[in-house]
């Protein structure tokens, strides 16, 4: 993987990375002390870049599209973890716990990411405890999301693990779906199929389409390929409850 020299390109990369939860907070200098060490990459669609029990030696950022992070049951089952977007970090499980990976991370989407290997991490956060603390905290907010999800999946039914997953989608990747608009709603390209929709929530895609029919039906949002305009987003989150 090359590593990243044009300096239009670092001009991007540190404007990203200030966004990343783990440098948020950290003078630029800290941020180009890791720059050195970056590769790009760029996916297509479908294309993997690693799988559930493979040795994880670094971590990614997303710097555009999109990545999602699942798992397969022995009998082919897939259970979608997260989706991932700009700015998004993930991998960094392994940097703490040298295991093999728990899961599988597949580009939804077209995407460009930045990696680092441990190697190179390490050092750079001995020296910057305060970063430490903030991937600590990248780590605890994960571990609150997963135990939200365990509590949705026991005590939420479907109509309403889809609601609140649309929610999600549309508070990290929505945008106006008309500019100047608000009466027109949020669009959300979350780029995923019904397929890994219904993987994100836990159920059968039946069971998530005919939730999804049922919302556009009574006017609450407006289906599309691999898209969804989100109209009322008020009855969404009283469903979502």
């Amino acid at each position: 993987m090359p590593s990243i020299a044009s300096p239009g390109m670092l001009r991007t990369v540190e404007d990203l990375l200030a966004r990343v939860p783990l440098f948020v907070g950290l003078s630029e200098q800290d941020r180009l002390a890791l720059s050195d060490h970056l590769d790009r990459q760029d996916v297509t669609r479908g294309d993997v870049l690693f799988r559930e029990g493979d040795v994880g030696d670094r971590v990614f950022v997303v710097l555009s599209g999109k990545v999602k992070i699942g798992r397969q049951s022995a009998d082919g089952r897939e259970n979608l973890l997260s989706v991932m977007g700009p700015g998004d970090l993930f991998g960094e499980l392994s940097l703490f716990d040298p295991g093999p990976r728990t899961a599988t991370a597949t580009a939804v989407t077209d995407a460009s990411l930045l990696s680092l290997e441990h190697t190179a991490l390490r050092p750079w956060l001995r020296s910057r405890p305060e970063a430490g603390a903030m991937l600590l905290r990248v780590l605890a907010r994960r571990l609150r999301r997963t135990n939200d999800n365990v509590a949705d999946m026991v005590f939420t039914d479907v109509p309403g693990r889809v609601a609140k997953a649309l929610l999600d989608l549309a508070e990290r990747f929505g945008e106006p779906a008309q500019p100047g608009n608000e009466a027109a709603g949020v669009r959300v390209e979350h780029g995923l199929t019904q397929e890994e929709l219904a993987q994100l929530v836990g159920a059968s895609r039946e069971t998530v389409n005919k939730a999804l029919a049922d919302f556009a039906t009574r006017g609450w949002l407006r289906l599309d390929s691999r898209a969804v305009v989100l109209l009322d987003r008020e009855r969404l989150s009283r469903r979502a409850r």
